[in-house]
This record gives structure tokens, C-alpha cells and sequence, in this order.
């Protein structure tokens, strides 16, 4: 991707209900290549649904989803990639041959995070719960794609590791616009240009972290 090319990717007037259950109500985003954008909300609110909408696995009542205000009904592999919360590579996948498939290098992944280097030949089931989600986060994160949507990605990794995931986000937000969402919302905060957050079926764009106490996703600073 050309970083000196800029794109947004929005999505708003979303209504999604299960039964007569609302989830979500009317709300709106916006994500720029060269910056991360950011939803924190508190379990249940709707922020998964969300990634699963712009990522076409779950389908809305309503929605409109643009790219440079071009109209979409959905969106192909070169303009979305999305990590899921659940791991998304076969467990009978060795590390090389999940490598090989997304055409990408030892080298490069070991430049990143050494600790694969004992690793390859070993099937993806017997790596630990952190080893998969790096390299879950990885994959995505590396692939040919205008905007990448990252749901939990620190979930079970290592601050160490967390810490290296941060830097990477970074390097690729220079070609790519990111949706994040993570509990972790130190880790969040740190990394957003851009960040809203989720009450009540909407997204409110916060000025400052004393909003996220303002719409209920802390209790206090």
C-alpha cells in the first residue's frame, strides 16, 4: 500500500438487534489510513458485532459502509482484513506452512518476535494461547490491505510481547488505517489518533480520557 496515498473507511447508521434486543442504534466511524482508530465499550455493548459487520461475517438490519464515500455492501480482502477474538488458523497448520501461505518470511516474523525461532515446524495447536495470538496479530497486521480491524489483540500475550504488537501497529498504521478494540484500554489509549466510545448502541467520540467515565466505560480516573 502507498502511504502517501490517503483513504477512510466509514460505517454508520448501523441497527442491529437479536429478537427485541437492540445492540446497536445509529452509530457512526470513521477510520484513516495513516491512523488508528479506537472503540472501548464495556462487555456486550456491541464492539464485536461491529468488527463483524465491517468485516461481512455478521449481517445488519442497516448499514452504510464506505470507502472514500463509495458505497459498499461489502468488502474484499485487499480493503479489510479482521482478526477475530477466536483463533482463525487450523490447528493441523505447521508455522512454516502458515507462513508459506500468506507469502510471507521467517525472517521477517523473527525480526519482530524472536521467540517463533524455536518454533517452526511445530503445528499451530501446540503452541500456547499468547504464541498463537501474535501470530494471528502478525499475519493481519503484515498483509496487503488498506485497513485492518483488530479485536482483542492482546488477549493472552506477554507485556513483553504486548509491547513489540504496539510497535508493529505503529510501522504498519504509516500505510494502513486501524480499528482496535482491546480491554486493555491503557494499551488503547496509548496507541489511538482517534477514539470513541460505546454506550447504549451508540459510539461517541471522546475528547479525553475524562469521557470514558462520562459515558460509563470507567468509574473513575
Amino acid at each position: 500500500m502507498n502511504p502517501s496515498e490517503k483513504h477512510t473507511l466509514e460505517i454508520d447508521s448501523v441497527e442491529l438487534s437479536f429478537g427485541d434486543r437492540r445492540i446497536l442504534s445509529g452509530v457512526y466511524l470513521a477510520v484513516e489510513t495513516g491512523g488508528v482508530s479506537a472503540v472501548l465499550g464495556r462487555n456486550g455493548c456491541g464492539k464485536s458485532c461491529l468488527m463483524k459487520i465491517l468485516c461481512g461475517s455478521l449481517r445488519a438490519g442497516f448499514q452504510s459502509m464506505r470507502i472514500d464515500g463509495v458505497w459498499h455492501d461489502r468488502f474484499g480482502a485487499d480493503e479489510v482484513r479482521y482478526l477475530p477474538q477466536q483463533g482463525f488458523i487450523p490447528g493441523w497448520l505447521t508455522l512454516d506452512r502458515v507462513l508459506r501461505d500468506y507469502d510471507m518470511t521467517r525472517g521477517d516474523l523473527l525480526k519482530w518476535f524472536p521467540l517463533f525461532e524455536k518454533l517452526f515446524g511445530t503445528k499451530i495447536y501446540a503452541m500456547s494461547g499468547g504464541e498463537r495470538r501474535i501470530l494471528e496479530c502478525y499475519l493481519i497486521l503484515r498483509s496487503p490491505t488498506r485497513f485492518v480491524l483488530l479485536d482483542e489483540p492482546f488477549s493472552q500475550v506477554a507485556p513483553l510481547h504486548v509491547s513489540a504488537l504496539k510497535r508493529l501497529i505503529l510501522q504498519e498504521r504509516a500505510s494502513k488505517g486501524i480499528l482496535l478494540t482491546d480491554h486493555m484500554h491503557r494499551h488503547v489509549t496509548d496507541l489511538a489518533d482517534r477514539l470513541y466510545v460505546m454506550a447504549d448502541g451508540r459510539t461517541y467520540l471522546a475528547q479525553g480520557e475524562e469521557d470514558l467515565v462520562r459515558y460509563g466505560y470507567l468509574t473513575h480516573l
